[in-house]
This record gives C-alpha cells, sequence and structure tokens, in this order.
C-alpha cells in the first residue's frame, strides 16, 4: 500500500461495527464524514454476532497482536462506561469433544506460550471459578477458562458510537439502498446511493461486510470469500447464573443485557437449507437443536424459549486473515472485510480512520492488505 494525500471528507458505506468505528474515529481527527447504510444500522452480521472478545485458540503471530490490541481498546472503553449493560468483561470457557480431535491440553501450552492468561480446569474445577455451567456436560480432558475474555452487545455499542459520530458533525444517510463507489480518473471520488443521490469525498471506505469481495471484483480487485450463511439464535430472558461465554463442541453461548442468552454453533450452519436460486430455509428442528444444546450445558438444564432469531451471511475472508485497507492501484478506495467484527471493531476503525485521514499506511495492519489476493492469484 502506497501513501496518499491527506482528506478532508470521507464517505463510509455500511453501518455495522467496522464502518461505524470508522466514521466516529474519522470524525474525531476532524474529517468531514458522511456514514451511508442500505438499511438500519446493525442490521448485517453485526445485529447477529455473538460477539464474543478473545483471542484464544491459534492463528498467526500478526493476527493474534491485533486482536489483542482490539480487546485493549474495549478496557479502555470499559473504564469510560463502568456501569454499561453491553459490555462485560466475565471471561470466556471452552471445551472439546471426546474424541481423538480433542486439543484442549494442546491449546492450554500454545495459549500459555503466548502469555494468554488460561487456566486449564477438570470438570469439578469450573465451578468454582465461573458459574453457570453443567460440568457434567464437560468432557473429561478439561475445560479453558480465560478470565481476560469477554463480550459486547454490538447493536447497543453501535448506537453509543453513532451518538459521538452526529455530536461531532457527521453525517448519517439511512435506508439509501445498495451503494455503489464512483470513481473518477482511477481513484475513488465519492459514493452513488440507488435512490440517485451522490455524495463527493476524498477517500471513501467500503464496510459492508459479506458484499466487500462482489463489489471489489467490478472494479477488478479480488478477496477470497469464505462466508457462510449462520444463524444466531435469541432466548428469551432466563433466571440463570452464567456469566462467560461459552464455547462447547456443540453450542456457543453468550449473556445479553436482557438477561436472554444468544446461541450459535458450527453444525447449526451445515443444516441451513441454501436454494439454487438463492435465499436459504431455518428448519424449526435446527432451531429447536440449539435450545436444547443449550440446556444440556447449563447449570440445572434449565428450559429455554424462542424469543427470535436472525441468519445470513457472515463475513469470513477465504484465507481466514482481516482484510483491511486500500485496494491497489485505486487511490482513496480502502475497505474492511473480516470475521471477528466484535473484537476487531475498535481497533479496526481506529486504524483504517488514521490511515484515511492522514494518507499513511499502518504497520499493524501491513499483513492484512487486499492486495495478498492478487499476488497470490
Amino acid at each position: 500500500m502506497t501513501a496518499c494525500s491527506p482528506v478532508s471528507r470521507a464517505i463510509v458505506v455500511g453501518a455495522g461495527i467496522f464502518g461505524v468505528s470508522s466514521a466516529v474515529h474519522l470524525a474525531r481527527l476532524g474529517v468531514s464524514t458522511v456514514l451511508v447504510t442500505d438499511g438500519q444500522p446493525a442490521n448485517g452480521a453485526s445485529g447477529r454476532s455473538l460477539a464474543w472478545l478473545n483471542s484464544s485458540r491459534r492463528r498467526s503471530d500478526a493476527y493474534h497482536r491485533l486482536r489483542m490490541i482490539g480487546i485493549d481498546r474495549y478496557r479502555t472503553l470499559a473504564a469510560k462506561y463502568p456501569d454499561a449493560s453491553w459490555l462485560r468483561f466475565d471471561g470466556g470457557l471452552t471445551w472439546d469433544a471426546d474424541d481423538d480431535k480433542n486439543d484442549i491440553s494442546g491449546v492450554f501450552a500454545h495459549e500459555k506460550t503466548l502469555g494468554y492468561d488460561a487456566q486449564l480446569l477438570s470438570p469439578k474445577e469450573v465451578g468454582a471459578v465461573t458459574p453457570g455451567v453443567d460440568a457434567r456436560s464437560i468432557t473429561a480432558q478439561g475445560a479453558i477458562f480465560n478470565p481476560g475474555e469477554g463480550w459486547v452487545d454490538l447493536p447497543s455499542l453501535i448506537g453509543v458510537l453513532l451518538g459521538e459520530f452526529q455530536q461531532r458533525g457527521g453525517e448519517l444517510v439511512t435506508n439509501a439502498g445498495k451503494a455503489t463507489v464512483s470513481l473518477t480518473g482511477g481513484r475513488a471520488t465519492g459514493v452513488l446511493t440507488a435512490d440517485g443521490r451522490h455524495f463527493d469525498a476524498d477517500a471513501v471506505l467500503l464496510a459492508t461486510g459479506a458484499d466487500v469481495p462482489a463489489i471489489v471484483a467490478r472494479d477488478g480487485h479480488h478477496i477470497a470469500d469464505g462466508t457462510p450463511i449462520a444463524l444466531l439464535v435469541r432466548t428469551k430472558p432466563v433466571d440463570h447464573a452464567l456469566r462467560a461465554v461459552l464455547n462447547t463442541p456443540r453450542v456457543a453461548i453468550r449473556p445479553t443485557p436482557t438477561g436472554a442468552l444468544v446461541l450459535d454453533s458450527a453444525w447449526s450452519e451445515e443444516e441451513i437449507v441454501l436454494h439454487p436460486g438463492g435465499g436459504f430455509e431455518i428448519k424449526d428442528s435446527t432451531v429447536r437443536g440449539l435450545l436444547e444444546e443449550a440446556s444440556n450445558v447449563l447449570e440445572g438444564n434449565p428450559s429455554l424459549e424462542l424469543d427470535s432469531y436472525g441468519a445470513g451471511p457472515k463475513p469470513i475472508p477465504g484465507d481466514g486473515e482481516p482484510v483491511f485497507g486500500q485496494l491497489e492501484g485505486i487511490p482513496g478506495y480502502h475497505v474492511a472485510f473480516s470475521h471477528s467484527g466484535a473484537t476487531l471493531g475498535l481497533i479496526a476503525g481506529e486504524l483504517l480512520a488514521g490511515e484515511i485521514a492522514s494518507g499513511e499506511p499502518h504497520p499493524l495492519l501491513a499483513p492484512f492488505r487486499p492486495g495478498r489476493f492478487s499476488k497470490s492469484t
């Protein structure tokens, strides 16, 4: 990525966590910013995210480093909002299935080499460390408790950030339909909305979640895409002691500000029926199965009632690593496309805004440039 001249006006497309975080950071830097979204804020993947703040298990050193800095920014935010019900650091607990792929001891050893706070617990030890878990559901190999992990309710956070964005003079344009990036003389010069409005800018950030690869492909850029359709189930509020995020073989569970639980899993993604002409279908048995699996791992095995569920694309780049920064050969055209939107949301917005405002690339984002896919092909 080569440096470009500083900008005074920017357009951010997409009001999920990456778009909103980038927009408010641009406003803090004094850049006149318009945030354009196809519907309402958080109407995509950010609205149906487990939103677990973590850097557990294995990943590249650069990705782990960025995630850890991302968690640090949430610590700063928690100090600013100490009574926030939408941001909690009560730890995370994970265990594997009782089969030959169980890697808990190996993961624990790996996390300790990184200095990642981790405790390997037997099933009987879990209750004294973090409440609300049925010890009978934990496999004999044990579970890892990571006390530094937490969770965030992304729609709540997005609301807080949007409030600051608008107080700082940022303009929010909702229900604009699909927007396209305008190119003039080989550089990004603004955005055209579906209803014909054009917004001029010195730079554009495309943060439209799973749509990013298809949009940049129109301008000749390839970003490998591994996006699946995912399901997030929300229960009705339940009186329960669980505080940590659970990542178990059959279900992941996170508390919410209202006392409800949100649930997802890998197997439920595989049960989503994809239609050949587009669209998908969620089976009632899949939703019921997630509720049952959650009950099985909770202390007292409570009866969980369905409140709602959401399904849609879960943005994941083809190589699993984030994609952040300017498209090669198109000055002023920046993208944000990644899994782990919650963990990276604040730091990605900060670093992207800094690059856009100053024209100087940040070294922390160097491994995650979109141009790596063009080089690999």
